[in-house]
């Protein structure tokens, strides 16, 4: 079932939640929207799962605008970020509620709601009430709940937040499969770009109310369309820098290299992943390449991987490094950063958008330039 949001606006009072945004969404894809706190993701699904309506603009179901519809008239599972189980109720009745509703017959709901406890793993919590249940076991029957709906598409609005992080994986992992299970569109939100990046198989980035970039999550990594789409995915943070096109340079922080072909002289962003700063490599093996003195300012050490902080020239640079072969470096040591050109990505400073000079980075290049200096967990 295809889902397009076709120039949707929605504001409250002087706010404006969603200013014109438009998203395809591919049928029977996993598709995540992810941005910060407050970017328009909750106010998104409460308008395709009609608890509000737009204020102009339409949510296009197989072609119908659904805009106006009643909830129950959508075929639209739900599973909120704030659960609510009824304490009356045991597990398995608040999982059979949106099957009751909807007048199924006992013998089906049982076995629904049998087999979505045990994709869930909560058969053994089915007889029990949510005031016996941890916070981590609430959740996965809120889960459960929201995918018993008879329903085309399910919508879930970041279901896993304040989990700790092994529940989150483990629920991670389990939700993938549902995707393969259930054979339906999966719309979620999370404002934790990496869990973003582990669930998506269709990315869209949302800021301010807008879809700043939508596509294939690794294409989205990798070739950014915009600089809030670098800024917001991918930990660590991206190195953003505010610079300027003159005399067929860009000088941007830290940074200084040859303008590409064409680039039109005034002000520019600069990104740089961290993953493309190597550390002490050695001699720069590309031609061009740039060599930094830097001072390491903090180290984050994370087992396989170190994510280390630097000053550069009076500017932060952040660059993260495998650890199966070298040490991380010492607090306060002097040390030489190596940058690829090929790697920098510039973005108008004005609309935020990627200057198009010359080919962009190939996803081949890049994701080549990622193993090189991140290893394997690239």
């Amino acid at each position: 079932m295809s889902l397009v949001f076709k120039d949707v606006t929605r504001r409250y009072g002087d706010t404006l939640a969603l200013d014109g945004l438009s998203l395809d969404v591919a049928p029977k894809s996993f598709t995540v929207i992810s941005g910060p706190p407050k970017s328009g993701k909750s106010v998104l699904f409460r308008l395709l799962v009609g608890l509000e309506n737009p204020d102009s603009g339409q949510i296009m179901l197989d072609g119908r605008d659904i805009s106006s519809d009643a909830p129950a008239d959508r075929p639209v599972g739900f599973v909120p970020q704030n659960f609510a189980l009824y304490p009356h109720q045991t597990v398995a009745q608040n999982m059979a509620y949106p099957l009751t509703l909807a007048r199924f017959d006992r013998a089906e709901i049982a076995r629904r709601v049998d087999r979505t406890a045990g994709i869930l793993s909560i058969t053994h919590l089915l007889k029990k009430t949510p005031d016996q249940l941890s916070g981590g076991e609430k959740q996965r029957v809120a889960v459960a709940r929201g995918l018993l709906k008879d329903a085309s598409i399910f919508v879930l609005d970041d279901p896993l937040v304040g989990l700790d992080y092994k529940l989150r994986e483990r629920l991670m992992d389990e939700l993938k499969g549902l995707r393969d299970e259930l054979d339906a569109t999966f719309v979620y939100a999370t404002s934790d770009s990496l869990e973003a990046l582990t669930m998506a198989q269709h990315l869209a980035v949302i800021d301010r109310g807008r879809i700043v970039q939508h596509g294939e999550a690794d294409i989205v990594y990798h070739q950014p369309s915009h600089d809030r789409a670098l800024d917001l995915i991918g930990f660590p943070n991206a190195n953003l820098y505010d610079g300027m096109i003159e005399g067929g340079r860009v000088v941007a922080g830290p940074l200084t290299f040859s303008a590409p072909a064409g680039a039109r002289p005034g002000r520019i962003r600069v990104g740089l992943r961290p993953e493309h700063v190597l550390i002490d490599a050695g001699a720069p093996t590309t031609s061009g390449a740039l060599a930094l003195p830097a001072t390491v300012t903090l180290v984050e050490n994370l087992g396989g991987e170190a994510v280390v902080y630097l000053d550069c020239a009076g500017h932060s640079v952040t660059a993260a490094m495998p650890l199966y072969d070298a040490p991380p470096p010492k607090m306060h040591s002097a040390v030489t950063l190596t940058v690829d050109p090929a790697t920098i990505l510039l973005f108008d400073a004005g609309t935020g958008a990627r200057v198009r000079s010359g080919e962009p980075m190939p996803l081949a290049a890049a994701q080549e330039a990622l193993q090189r200096s991140f290893g394997t967990h690239g």
